[in-house]
């Protein structure tokens, strides 16, 4: 055949023939096949069929022509220079030879029947690894026989010229006479009737290597592409793939309220969205078993094209059989030096206006812009924040214009998303009400410092500052990181770190779990009924409601494990007072009232106590989870506030009993020194922990008896006090001398260069610091060292 190209005739080095995408198909579809990556069969119109399309109907010049009076400047005639071209297309008539050809390899394929078919764009300078053209040119899904398949192809070759993609090329530099449009056909995988969606070879957000990212919805994927949902979401950590029981770290639930489906039609491509059953909206559209083997897929395409890939999936409803419909390059994070970052912080906090997915990690105020659809998009002046309810390839030329982006629906993998990280400008997504929550030509300030962006009134103050890590030495002493927000961690395993030396398992508790451990395990006798009914609405996926804590607070750990494997992570159990715990959800019943809670049922003695052991169990039950199903044994347990022998016994046996064996897959259990009965019995403590690490806050406030939150106190409470630093240096000595290591978490080294050269100068093994304080604390124990 002279037009057209069998997936089997084609491999990726095919892409100036048939496109990037229908190059990525062939070439996965003859090289992967064999490992168990399924692709749908199908066949290609070349390039060569385009251009002799062109030609013969003379509409070449003509369309050059057209586009020399594009306005390049601020595009005011984009919208009459895209009709016309298409136009001239699909006024043209194809060549008998190029229609018999089409017809004779989908007969084939069919295997003499009319098959149901998927139509795909894929032009010839697609893919490329610094332009994505996601999104630029139509795909018809459904498509069955001849006539209709021929329509297909010619609105295909037609949106060559979609306003976006005109714009797109102008924005990467393409000479749109270079570029032809190939047309790809390939069996229907029925979706519609399953579920689709995308996944990515890394976190999308950071960049980060190591996690796979895949979400889905019910039907058909353009869900997803236009934002019109909210998705389900996973992360699978790549290192455990094959060794753990289950590497899937993370799953969030999404609403999926729509579902694409197709409607009837006389063979020709028509999609309706329905309203999603709740037991679906209800159900992740994937299992573990099929996440997991999705997963495995997009590591081999990764592996095999020795890049980071955006790929899309489909599962066929009748086999419920899982398909890759879809492989190209990741384009925004593949060019980025990671070694360099710029990080921005809000100097002020200000009233939340709504909340959702963040997408980039940066800040921007602005007027805010309320638009319904592209054709509104003369309302948007530069430097504007545009406010929808989701946007979909036609919102291109406009999300230039824009400061940031905020949509109403839409996840991680969403047009919005996908687009707005090329262009490098903050974006939250899925925030459910932004469009009446924020006023249109308000002031606001769209942040995205964390996993959760945050839209605030008014224009807040904010620094950025140019970090270029290749300037930044490790120093011998182990600089690592104080760490509470999972949301972070991704972004902050590219700072110079040597891993997690005190994991905050409270901050956990306090914004994603919310609710007293007690109050999940005694649930039926919780009496409060506001508590009661809040616990249920966070609960109801949960038959058991322990599940809830176990599941959650694992999830989050193994984010922050993951971030930084195989680099030490070392999570400190639940160390709330009495009083912080009342605070939780349903906990006024569970905690006793203390008039010191500082030096009350706290840390280690309250793991043994009848009031709050059966929540301890839960607390380890999430660490084994993570360690073994999950399979990240870089994390390990820290004790806090262990006042005696007697206490510390007691503890390393509940935890052996709740299947924490110290010991047992490498687990490691550290202590915290933080009372005076820890330095001076340190050696005696050393026999039931593997290390320590020296909480310098609560050590100061105990040896100078001094209560740290007091502020008539301030003026006493001092790191740098005589008698504190002999504590720290006390310990540290009684540690190395039987061998065991011991850091310190704490502010003062990088607040005092003095305080940090003391620690280097006993030769303290490793200092922990808040991220904030992380640079300037390397900084400090380079100075150190230098003059040891």
């Amino acid at each position: 055949m002279k037009f057209i190209k069998k997936f089997k005739e084609i491999s990726i080095k095919d892409v100036i023939k048939v496109g990037g995408k229908n190059a990525s198909l062939g070439e996965m579809y003859n090289e992967l096949s064999s490992e168990g990556v399924l692709v749908p069969n199908g066949f290609a119109t070349t390039a060569e069929g385009f251009w002799a399309f062109i030609r013969s109907n003379n509409i070449e010049e003509d369309i050059k022509n057209l586009l020399k009076k594009l306005d390049t400047e601020n595009y005011t005639n984009l919208g009459n220079i895209g009709s016309e071209a298409r136009g001239l297309i699909l006024a043209g008539k194809f060549s008998e030879e190029f229609s018999e050809e089409i017809v004779s390899a989908y007969k084939e394929l069919g295997e003499g029947e009319n098959i149901q078919v998927a139509v795909r764009s894929s032009a010839t300078a697609e893919d490329l690894p610094g332009a994505s053209f996601a999104g630029q040119h139509e795909s018809f899904l459904n498509i069955k026989g001849n006539e209709a398949l021929l329509d297909a192809v010619k609105k295909c070759f037609a949106s060559l010229f979609t306003n976006r993609a005109i714009k797109y090329r102008e924005d990467q530099g393409f000479l749109h006479h270079n570029i032809a449009l190939s047309v790809g056909v390939q069996k229907m995988v029925r979706s519609d009737i399953g579920c689709s969606g995308i996944g990515f070879s890394l976190e999308p957000e950071s960049g980060f290597r190591n996690i796979i990212h895949i979400s889905g919805v019910w039907g058909l994927g353009e869900n997803i592409v236009q934002g019109l949902v909210n998705p389900d979401e996973f992360h699978v950590f790549k290192p455990t793939i094959d060794k753990a029981e289950n590497p899937i770290i993370q799953k969030k639930l999404g609403h999926k309220e729509l579902s694409m489906v197709y409607a009837e039609s006389s063979g020709h491509s028509s999609t309706v969205n329905i309203e999603t059953p709740l037991d679906k909206q209800d159900s992740f559209v994937l299992n573990d078993d099929e996440v997991i083997e999705l997963s495995r897929w997009i590591l081999l395409i990764e592996k095999h094209y020795n890049r980071p890939m955006d790929v899309e999936w489909a599962k066929d409803g009748i086999t419920n059989k899982l398909f890759i419909t879809q492989a190209r390059p990741e384009t925004v994070h593949k060019e980025k030096d990671k070694r360099f970052y710029i990080e921005y912080h809000l100097k002020q906090k200000g009233e939340i206006l709504t909340s959702g997915s963040a997408i980039g990690s940066s800040i921007a105020a602005g007027k805010a812009r309320f638009l319904k659809s592209p054709e509104e998009g003369h309302k948007l002046n530069p430097g504007e924040i545009l406010i929808t309810n989701n946007t979909s390839p036609d919102w291109d030329p406009l999300l230039k214009l824009a400061a940031a982006v905020v949509t109403d629906r839409g996840g991680r993998t969403s047009h919005a998303a996908i687009v707005a990280r090329e262009l490098g400008v903050p974006a939250i997504v899925g925030t459910n009400d932004a469009t009446t929550k924020i006023k249109n030509g308000e002031m606001i300030t769209v942040s995205c410092e964390g996993k959760t962006g945050f839209v605030y009134k008014g224009a807040l103050q904010f620094d950025t500052k140019e970090i270029d890590f290749e300037k930044i030495s490790l120093p011998k002493t182990e600089a690592k990181f104080i760490l509470s927000d999972p949301d972070r961690a991704f972004q902050l395993s590219f700072y110079p770190n040597m891993g997690i030396g005190l994991l905050r398992m409270e901050f956990i508790i306090t914004h994603k779990i919310k609710i007293h451990p007690m109050a999940l395990v005694k649930y039926d006798e919780v009496k409060e009924q506001t508590a009661r009914k809040t616990i249920e609405e966070l609960t109801w996926q949960y038959k058991d409601k322990r599940d809830f804590f176990i599941e959650e607070l694992s999830r989050e750990i193994a984010v922050m494990a993951a971030a930084f494997y195989p680099k030490e992570v070392i999570v400190r159990l639940s160390d709330f007072k009495s009083n912080e715990y009342a605070n939780l959800i349903g906990g006024r019943q569970f905690e006793p009232l203390e008039e010191n809670p500082m030096l009350g049922l706290r840390g280690a003695a309250r793991y043994s106590h009848p009031n709050y052991k059966e929540a301890f169990k839960l607390e380890c039950k999430a660490i084994k989870r993570v360690r073994e199903e999950m399979g990240l044994d870089n994390l390990k347990v820290m004790i806090p506030f262990c006042r005696t022998i007697k206490e510390a016994k007691t503890v390393i046996e509940l935890m052996k009993e709740f299947g924490l064996v110290r010991g047992k897959n490498s687990l490691e259990i550290y202590m915290m020194v933080e009372i005076p009965s820890n330095v001076i019995l340190l050696e005696e403590f050393a026999e039931h922990f593997d290390g320590f690490s020296i909480g310098s806050n609560d050590l100061t406030q105990l040896t100078l008896g001094v209560d740290r939150d007091s502020e008539l106190m301030l003026s006493v409470f001092d790191e740098n006090n005589a008698a504190a630093k002999e504590m720290v240096a006390t310990a540290i000595q009684k540690a190395r001398k039987v061998g065991k290591k011991i850091g310190l978490c704490g502010q003062a080294p990088s607040d005092f260069p003095e305080f940090a050269s003391f620690l280097i100068k006993e030769q303290i093994n490793s200092i922990s610091f808040n991220p904030d304080a992380l640079l300037k604390g390397i900084e400090n124990i380079n100075k150190a060292e230098a003059v040891q």
